[in-house]
């Protein structure tokens, strides 16, 4: 499970991308390009020309093997051409001002819902239709957050999902078990959280759990009942008691180790992704982390002392917060049925499964288990579940949380001021890890500001219509 391309749900570079969308792309939906012309969708179709693509890397087998398969579908006649690195907003607003856009952008699901209300890309209606891309296919919140007023804007790939992740041997030597760090009793896990910190000549020298905030904080507020956003996307809900206990309890586990700054300096000073990383130097005793870390803990560290359970909430019941990418099609684009033949290619069942196989050979090769991709392809997903080989424990439980977590998944639904949404939780979580604000009052804040920036969005979506 190398990252696709992880990202953090609350960056702060969308609200800066934001920022510029609104400078840049004045539009709303149904004004200003907010259609393709007249482009005629069909498998069928023969096609010619370029396709440009920004946002997307062939870094790995899985990206490389797709890419082969798709361009084996646009055929000869079509030249690919693509900007390398993540989406850069600025670069690529600015070539949509100055109107030549990319065809085709690679970007995070939370992206969408403003880029679609300004109207910087195209609705996808007839592109499934024409290219048969079929909408039940993908896990249901990966396609609400490509869909803004009922309207498809994106074709979803990747899934993004967190487990709990323990140092076995750190959890044996508390008398603890997996259960009383997966979320499913706060108290529990409080308590865990007290006897696994060490501290050494005053200083942190093992953090017990670490409930990952900010970027983790929807994950909490779920688990404890709270929607932080109405399902239509236009009411925001920050300032729900459900909200505001999750975060005071997630601090809580902070203040319980000497305060954020001291778990995030140790946190900061690990070896992530090398043979030193906090569980096999055993300086964490649990944390949630997203399901693309199993793979990176068994390339590094496959002797290290793990244990592995989904998160849960108050019922015991599994549950993460899905994120990923997506691709869209931007206005003005010259070759959307290119790109949306592209878009059809990578997400298809046939190029994921072609992929995996790709990632499995590689895996075999290294003696090492394949421990699965999730695609957003529900289809996709089983298949490639079916292919996951064995590493034994406690590898073997790991693959299994990740594929049980994956059937009971939520995302922040798509609107037209998610960054904006995003910028103003995201303060407020801050404001509290630093002591500058109680939970109750930070969320009440920036419940006041990220309900004005609904409702200027949704104004101005509705004003377009």
């Amino acid at each position: 499970m190398r990252t696709p391309g992880h990202h953090h749900p609350l960056a702060i570079s969308t609200a800066v991308g934001a920022a510029s969308l609104l400078a840049l792309t004045g539009c709303a939906v149904g004004t200003g390009g907010g259609d393709d012309s007249g482009a005629e969708y069909s498998s069928d179709t023969t096609l010619e020309g370029e396709l440009s693509v920004m946002g997307f890397s062939g870094v790995d087998e899985v990206a490389t093997t797709r890419m082969d398969f798709a361009k084996q579908e646009l055929g000869d006649g079509v030249e690919v051409k693509l900007t390398e690195g993540e989406l850069d907003l600025q670069q690529f607003l600015s070539a949509a001002a100055t109107g030549d856009p990319p065809d085709l952008i690679y970007a995070n699901r939370d992206q969408i819902g403003s880029l679609a209300a300004r109207g910087a890309i195209l609705p996808l209606d007839r592109c499934y239709e024409g290219e048969g891309i079929d909408d039940d296919a993908f896990v249901e919140p990966a396609l609400a957050q490509v869909t803004l007023n009922d309207e498809i804007y994106g074709v979803p790939e990747f899934n993004t999902v967190q487990i709990t992740m323990a140092n076995a041997d750190l959890l044996d030597g508390a008398g603890l078990s997996i259960e009383d760090v997966n979320g499913s009793d706060w108290d529990a896990m409080a308590a865990a959280n007290e006897a696994l910190t060490r501290s050494d000549g005053g200083s942190l020298a093992v953090i017990g759990v670490d409930s990952k905030l900010p970027e983790f904080f929807p994950l909490w507020a779920r688990a404890n009942g709270a929607d932080l956003l109405s399902e239509d996307g236009r009411e925001a809900h920050l300032d729900d008691p459900a909200a505001v206990a999750a975060l005071e309890w997630a601090v809580g586990i902070y203040d319980a180790q000497g305060g954020f700054g001291d778990v995030k300096a140790l946190r900061d000073s690990a070896d992530f992704f090398g043979e030193g990383n906090q569980f096999a130097s055993g300086v964490l005793g649990a944390m949630p982390m997203e399901q693309w870390y199993v793979n990176v803990l068994n390339d590094v560290s496959p002797d290290a002392p793990l244990a592995f359970d989904t998160v849960r909430d108050h019922d015991g019941e599994p549950i993460a917060y899905a994120s990923g990418s997506a691709w869209a099609i931007p206005s003005g684009a010259e070759n959307p049925q290119a790109a949306c033949r592209w878009a059809r290619a990578m997400t298809s069942v046939d190029a994921w499964l072609a992929a995996a196989q790709a990632r499995l050979d590689l895996r075999e090769e290294e003696g090492k288990p394949f421990t699965g991709i999730l695609t957003g392809n529900a289809e996709a997903d089983e298949q490639i579940h079916d292919m996951t080989t064995s590493g034994g424990e406690p590898w073997d439980s790991g693959v299994a949380a990740v594929y049980e977590v994956n059937e009971h998944t939520f995302s922040l639904p798509a609107n037209p001021a998610d960054a904006e949404f995003e910028a103003a939780l995201n303060d407020a979580i801050n404001d509290v890890l630093s002591g500058d604000a109680e939970a109750a009052d930070a969320l009440a804040r920036a419940q006041e500001t990220a309900q004005q920036a609904l409702d200027d969005a949704w104004a101005k979506v509705e004003e377009g219509s």
